[in-house]
């Protein structure tokens, strides 16, 4: 029988770069504590440096301005499976019509998985003349290959859509499916079933639009309090139990509820054994960004044991991003989540 655990997968990692900041960013490069001082007993060594968002290619300009050696020393990064927290952030382009300005940062920690499933995503470009922001975090299970995916493709597909500025939610539906057809058409030589969730932001002028699949989840902060701009995509959900079971699917207990006793998310992209019962269509809230002071996105090995409500709180004390996703990880681990963690978090300064 197919043995794809939700709960219990292995192997996905963020990268430890993220794409390539406009000029106006600037990227945060203190050093990052030891995994000893996150209670890791297995590692008392120190780490090595985190590394720079900006750091995976160095430009033609320091390249030409820098000896060999250190540019060599400079592109290095841990491996993906090290115990390091990978971490980094920016600040943005002015946005919309009120000037408001954001900045964002993330962090990442395979915490006590053997390896790292989870992947995430922070890309600024330009799509029609506009300027858009995606932020995204996936969390695999069954392996790496499906959240890889999703980093490397779900924005491309998303941003050259043609109706992404005109019709923005009905580009992210048509996109998202695109993204799980072309990646089930990519596995069919795979044995291994795999899949992902996909939490995802994207700012677009004053519009905040969440998509979400699966149990990743995106919560927003208004004055102190917690507002959950997404719902966790769970098989016991009576609406998601109801589409499962209209499909011809069932779900059963074991241990959690599982769609067909295997999987513990109700919508996931891949899951090619699943289909059509663990589907990859997102659900959609819009916001307007006047009144939201920050955002987090974060995996489920945060929100298992961190509330809506606790995470806002946390993230409310401390002005820095980046900051404060490393230090809702370390909460989260502290806590004794058993998962890989990953979170990134934006913050707007309104005028």
């Amino acid at each position: 029988m197919l043995s794809v655990d939700k709960d219990d997968a292995v192997a996905k990692q963020p990268r430890a770069t993220a794409e390539q900041p406009p000029p106006q960013q600037r990227v945060n490069s203190s050093s990052i504590p030891s995994t000893a001082a996150l209670g890791n007993p297995a590692s008392a060594a120190p780490e090595p440096p985190r590394p720079s968002p900006a750091s995976a290619e160095p430009s033609p300009s320091s390249a030409a301005a820098e000896p060999a050696q250190r540019l060599a020393s400079t592109v290095m990064l841990p491996s993906r499976e090290s115990n390091a927290m990978f971490s980094g952030g920016g600040i943005s382009f002015l946005t919309g019509n009120r000037n408001a300005r954001f900045s964002y940062g993330y962090a990442s920690f395979k915490g006590k998985r053997p390896s790292m499933e989870d992947f995430y995503e922070t890309t600024i470009s330009e799509v029609g003349g506009q300027m858009v922001a995606f932020f995204g975090v996936f969390d695999g299970h069954g392996g790496s290959r499906t959240a890889e995916y999703l980093k490397n493709n779900l924005f491309k597909n998303l941003s050259s859509h043609p109706d992404f500025i005109n019709d923005t939610k009905s580009a992210i539906v048509e996109s998202f499916k695109q993204t799980d057809d072309d990646y089930l058409n990519e596995e069919k030589g795979q044995q291994r079933d795999a899949g992902s969730t996909a939490s995802t932001a994207v700012l677009l002028g004053d519009r905040l639009l969440v998509a979400n699949v699966g149990d990743s989840r995106v919560v927003a902060c208004r004055n102190g309090s917690a507002i959950p701009l997404s719902i966790d995509h769970k098989p016991d959900r009576s609406d998601e139990r109801e589409r499962i079971e209209q499909a011809g699917g069932f779900i059963i207990w074991a241990g959690t509820w599982r769609v067909g006793g295997v999987l513990a998310v109700s919508r996931a992209f891949g899951d090619k054994l699943l289909k059509p019962y663990v589907v990859a269509e997102p659900e959609i809230k819009e916001e307007e960004i006047e009144g939201v002071d920050f955002i987090i996105i974060a995996s489920d090995g945060l929100w298992n044991v961190l509330s809506n409500k606790e995470a806002v709180a946390i993230v409310d004390e401390i002005k820095d991003a980046e900051a404060a996703s490393r230090k809702l990880i370390e909460e989260a681990f502290a806590r004794g989540s058993s998962d890989n963690i990953t979170c990134v978090v934006v913050r707007f300064e309104n005028p």
